[in-house]
């Protein structure tokens, strides 16, 4: 027996491979009458892969087939996914493969995402592939005729509301995604790849500010502070401050607002621009000093240096009636850390929240 691969290491594959793979499935199915139960497709990075082709149907010009998504042991809303992609022959034309969306892709509502307003989220790399997979197998029928090539995705909108798409200006359904069409478990890639993305989106809407925040929690509770700010401002970056700054700079961003709880605002303080809690350990040493410097006692000091937690500081800090002006000398100190690696660059402003959402401290206002 071939010995099963451990949990969490199972890769799968993207919205766009599995279209890619239903688009090659159909125009087989039009050229033949009869589309396979399996498909060989082309990925982007060049492999071919089998699919097992769920469900199709054919008629004298137009054809579907079904690919079910399977994202290995990435926990992605997509997982399970009927991936449907209809091919008509449009006679008129010539040589063209024409993508549309259906029921279930998104529609592009904002400039930004490097792809046409009112469209569909169907991204560059997924376009091309699914027009080489056609291309490939009805090169001699594109000679007088074209395809039209629609996508849809029974339950995308449901899907989608548990995706960040709606504040990209993504409406309605998935984004059709995969730059290689491969999915990587847990893919840090992918979520820095959508710092980025939302950093961008922010600039070319004309925001001159962005909230980067470190998870829902954080996000929530700036959105529940900054209720001015326009939706495309709030960035949720995790982890990736460093790809989110960098892709600021770049973009001509003026206000970094950064949102987030004691632990991760105190790696920030100590120099991480990438947050995660199993690189670098917080720098305790650091709150105790801090601490120091806003008069807690010596030995309030010394049990915030032997403690394991940013969360221990602040409590003991809040005991001595001195968490305010701690907080604000941690952020002080963010702001002296973030200075000196991007100098001139941006102006902050801090928010920091408790365990419960609740407010503990506004800086820079």
């Amino acid at each position: 027996m071939t010995p099963k691969k451990p949990k969490g290491t199972r890769k799968g594959f993207t919205t766009g491979a599995c279209s890619a793979a239903a688009a090659r499935a159909a125009t087989l199915g039009l050229l033949t009458g009869k589309v396979p139960e399996k498909i060989e497709s082309l990925l982007p990075n060049g492999q071919r892969v089998s699919f097992a082709v769920h469900a199709s149907s054919v008629a004298k010009d137009h054809a579907q087939a079904v690919i079910i998504k399977d994202a290995g042991d990435d926990p992605d809303c997509t997982h399970k996914a009927h991936m449907t992609v209809a091919v008509c022959i449009l006679s008129d034309t010539a040589n063209q493969v024409l993508l549309k969306g259906g029921d279930g892709v998104g529609t592009i509502t904002m400039r930004g995402l490097g792809l046409e307003v009112g469209g569909p989220a169907i991204n560059p790399v997924p376009r091309k592939n699914i027009e080489a997979n056609i291309r490939e197998v009805a090169s001699d029928m594109l000679q007088t005729k074209s395809l039209e090539v629609t996508i849809s995705v029974p339950g995308g909108r449901d899907m989608a509301k548990k995706t960040l798409n709606d504040r990209l200006g993504i409406i309605d359904g998935i984004s059709i995604l995969g730059t290689n069409g491969i999915v990587h478990p847990y893919s840090t890639a992918a979520f820095r790849a959508s710092v980025v993305q939302g950093v961008e989106v922010a600039a070319n809407q004309g925001q001159q500010a962005v909230v980067l925040t470190t998870g829902g929690r954080t996000e929530k509770f700036t959105i529940r502070e900054l209720a001015d700010l326009d939706p495309a401002c709030f960035v949720q970056m995790g982890d990736f401050l460093g790809p989110a700054l960098d892709s600021a700079q770049q973009a001509g961003i003026k206000q970094i607002i950064i949102g987030g709880m004691v632990g991760k605002v105190s790696k920030i303080a100590q120099g991480e621009v990438i947050t995660h809690a199993r690189r670098n350990p917080v720098n305790t040493q650091l709150l105790a000093d801090l601490a120091a410097e806003v008069g807690a006692e010596v030995s309030v000091c010394e049990e915030i240096a032997a403690g394991e937690t940013a969360r221990f500081a602040g409590e003991r800090m809040h005991e001595q009636g001195l968490a305010d002006a701690f907080y604000k000398a941690l952020c002080a100190r963010v702001v002296t850390t973030l200075e000196a690696r991007y100098p001139g660059v941006f102006s902050y402003r801090i928010l920091m929240c408790d365990f419960d959402g609740e407010k503990l401290v506004d800086y820079g206002v």
